[in-house]
């Protein structure tokens, strides 16, 4: 008798509390109205984007690229395969984005990458989340691609480590944030071509600590913001492929589709 009237205790003690979060959800919406995460106008759903925004957004659906999810401009069957990946398979079993990284989205990811708009990560979580349905449903860990220390001192957060974080929450996959570390300090990407960043990335990754015991065997999903030509995505996969992955694939928030060799 007793232990039901504490049990009935806790239970009330949990629906007020839960009553109070809702009332102050409340109070704080009327006093700060919800605004789209992009543009900023109001807009009634919490943590998502104006009708505007929304349709600028380029989301990534077949046809596509079997192998690498590059989105084709054609009806093809569904084990096609792009040029590059008939010319040279990468060493990841499959690649998937969210989005094509355009003018649409493109000032929303380096919000997130470079303004510390983390707060986005949940909206980006759904939207990987939806986007690597078939890929979770095989994978054991979750791993982002590291930055440098260096980088991450400045930059204060990596960004691959929270929407890997944002991901795992929404599919229950375990998040291994130190499985890999960037032990060289390659200089920005930007403005390299496929070559050149094949080039400056090439050794920049080892496996963290705990690594070496927990790849052999496993189904390893790569997680990053922007899938450019796949160069640091691809260089991470060969290392946990040397490491006994039993199966390595990759997904991203963005990929861009065209890219000058």
């Amino acid at each position: 008798m007793v232990e039901q009237t504490e049990d009935r205790g806790v239970g009330w003690r949990r629906a007020a509390s839960a009553a109070a979060r809702r009332g102050l959800g409340t109070l704080v919406n009327l006093v700060l109205p919800l605004r789209c995460a992009k543009c900023g106008v109001p807009i009634a759903e919490k943590g998502t984007l104006c009708p505007a925004c929304w349709a600028n957004l380029t989301f990534i659906t077949a046809p596509l690229c079997a192998c690498c999810g590059l989105p084709f401009s054609f009806a093809a069957p569904g084990d096609s395969r792009c040029a590059q990946c008939l010319a040279l398979a990468p060493p990841f079993a499959r690649a998937r984005s969210a989005l094509v990284y355009d003018e649409g989205c493109r000032g929303l990811i380096l919000a997130f990458k470079h303004g510390d708009r983390t707060d986005l990560a949940s909206l980006f979580g759904r939207w990987l989340a939806r986007a690597g349905t078939e890929l979770l449903a095989d994978a054991d860990y979750l791993v982002p691609v590291p930055l440098h220390r260096w980088r991450l001192f400045r930059r204060r957060y990596n960004q691959a480590a929270l929407l890997a974080h944002a991901l795992s929450r929404e599919s229950g996959i375990p998040v291994l944030p130190d499985l890999l570390a960037r032990r060289r300090a390659t200089p920005s990407q930007g403005g390299l071509g496929r070559r050149g960043r094949a080039r400056n990335v090439a050794g920049a990754f080892a496996l963290g600590r705990r690594g070496a015991g927990l790849v052999p065997g496993r189904s390893i999903l790569l997680v990053d913001d922007v899938h450019t030509t796949g160069a640091t995505l691809a260089e991470c996969a060969r290392l946990l492929g040397r490491a006994g992955a039993a199966k390595i694939e990759v997904l991203t928030l963005a990929r861009v589709a065209a890219l000058d060799p």
